[in-house]
């Protein structure tokens, strides 16, 4: 239960600092709605992203996993669209603003995995 929480705040964070930092990605509402987000992208990671690698997977080895960039920008377009659909005011401007988006949220889930690692791994130091 530990790990489930611990990646759902770095999923929260992540998207919290596209929100920040990316001119085309914009959240109108409260902190509740980010945490909503984090969730809907953490079950879109766990049951729609192996899919999409599985039925990509020539694409990822012909671009020596480049095209896991592009998997994870429709992620985060999926979870605009079903956000949306649950009122919460997530908006980002197209294409490039989501691949820019991701970038950003897999740069701070790097980060933040790293510093979590013993957590994540179940281990206690």
């Amino acid at each position: 239960m530990t790990k489930f929480i611990i990646r759902w705040a770095i999923n929260a964070v992540g998207l919290y600092a596209a929100v920040w930092l990316v001119p085309g990605i914009e959240y109108l509402g409260d902190w509740t709605g980010i945490l909503w987000l984090a969730l809907i992208i953490g079950l879109l990671n766990a049951l729609v992203r192996p899919l999409l690698k599985f039925l990509t997977c020539p694409l990822i080895i012909l671009t020596l996993g480049l095209f896991t960039i592009v998997i994870n920008t429709v992620m985060l377009l999926l979870t605009r669209t079903i956000g949306q659909s649950f009122g919460i005011g997530l908006s980002v401007d197209g294409f490039w603003s989501a691949l820019l988006g991701s970038l950003v949220m897999s740069a701070v889930s790097i980060v933040m995995s790293l510093i979590f690692r013993d957590e994540l791994k179940g281990r206690k130091s």
